[in-house]
């Protein structure tokens, strides 16, 4: 906003070209008989090329239904893509926490440990390891917050393929084909479209 150039307009220009050409598009709740809370948390790595900060997002599902979502640019620059995982999923233990507190008082405690779903292999070993390396010192508190919550059995870390990780879409750039199955998976419709 500060500074803006021709690639910033033309990058409005497409969003409101994508917006006017989808006006029945929306989020489509339906009932299920559960409220089983899982997320996808996802990180790019070194993804900003001027300063080599990473881009944090996370989708969470309620019940099968999209509750919530988030990207954003982080304020600091990781060390391995490992670490960008693991702070992402730290910001997104604290919300599941904060929906955890939310159903409780809504008298819907859930009754199985959340799940949420990362693609970063060392990531979710470094959450399981009981042993705290000089390779893992810089991420200490977020360790020790998160191995917290999976020993009480508040949430699950399940490897989940890069294929099949519906944040890739708030971090990277994906083909239209993968963008239109994502917008599937998170229950987006068009109320216009012919049944």
């Amino acid at each position: 906003m500060h500074s803006p150039s021709v690639s910033h307009r033309n990058a409005v220009d497409r969003i409101l070209r994508y917006l006017k050409s989808t006006p029945g598009k929306g989020l489509m709740f339906s009932k299920n008989g559960d409220l089983e809370v899982v997320g996808y948390t996802d990180a790019d790595w070194a993804g900003f090329i001027t300063d080599r900060r990473f881009n944090s997002s996370y989708f969470t599902f309620g019940g099968g239904d999209l509750v919530t979502w988030w990207s954003k640019k982080q304020n600091v620059v990781s060390r391995s893509s490992a670490e960008a995982e693991y702070r992402g999923m730290a910001h997104r233990v604290c919300e599941l926490l904060w929906i955890i507190r939310l159903l409780t008082e809504l008298g819907f405690k859930p009754e199985k440990p959340m799940e949420l779903h990362c693609d970063n292999k060392s990531a979710i070993d470094i959450a399981h390891n009981p042993v705290q390396d000089y390779r893992t010192k810089h991420v200490e508190m977020d360790r020790h917050f998160i191995k917290e919550k999976i020993e009480k059995k508040i949430i699950r870390l399940p490897f989940v393929k890069s294929k099949d990780q519906q944040a890739d879409i708030l971090t990277k750039a994906v083909c239209g084909r993968v963008f239109h199955d994502s917008l599937t998976k998170l229950s987006i419709s068009d109320i216009y479209a012919p049944t």
